[in-house]
Formats: structure tokens, sequence, C-alpha cells
């Protein structure tokens, strides 16, 4: 079975990467504690924009500031975050991560 292919936050690719995050662990890691499939799935979400989503998510599980009881409701998460009538979340990760001078826009405002 093919790993999935890297996301890189694009609406179009969103529902292709979550079937195949689906399948892959229903057949090779359904016995991992949900976590870890999260973790996992994380590591094929590795692009420019959904670099920054996905520091937050990990901060926020490390932190214990979010828990999913399932899998299902974690890619449900993706699918709402980066489906194409939520640009507007896309278009605010891109200008996080825009710098003048050395500065982030954070620091800005």
């Amino acid at each position: 079975m093919a790993r999935p292919q890297e996301f890189d936050g694009s609406s179009g690719r969103v529902a292709g990467f979550i079937t195949i995050c689906k399948l892959y662990i229903q057949m090779r890691i359904r016995g991992a504690l949900v976590e870890e499939q999260i973790q996992w799935m994380l590591l094929y979400v590795q692009e420019e924009v959904v670099d920054v989503w996905k520091e937050n998510i990990l901060e926020d599980l490390e932190g214990g500031l979010l828990e999913y009881e399932t899998v299902g409701k974690f890619l449900a998460d993706i699918r709402k975050e980066f489906r194409r009538e939520d640009e507007e979340s896309v278009k605010v990760a891109k200008l996080k991560r825009l710098e003048q001078r050395g500065r982030t826009m954070e620091e800005f405002v």
C-alpha cells in the first residue's frame, strides 16, 4: 500500500489526502494509539502554509490544549480547515509567514 503524498494545504488535494490516510491507517497502523496515528499523518503535512497549521496543532497537542478522541475527528478538522470555502485561514497563515526586514508579521501586530 502506498503512503500518502505530502499534503500542501491546497483544497483540491485535501479529499485525496484524507482518503489515503484512512486506508493506510486501517490497513497498516490500526492498532496504534490515536495520538500516534495523528502524528503519523502530520509527517505528510509539509508544505509552506500548512507548516504553520501543523506547528500550531503539535503545540496544542503537546500542551494538552487539544485532544482528539478519534482519528475521524482529526480528519474532519483537516477537511474543515482546508476546504475551498475556508480559504481565509490559508490566507491568514500566509500572512503570518510574511517577513519584512527580518521581522515577521506577528512582530508588527
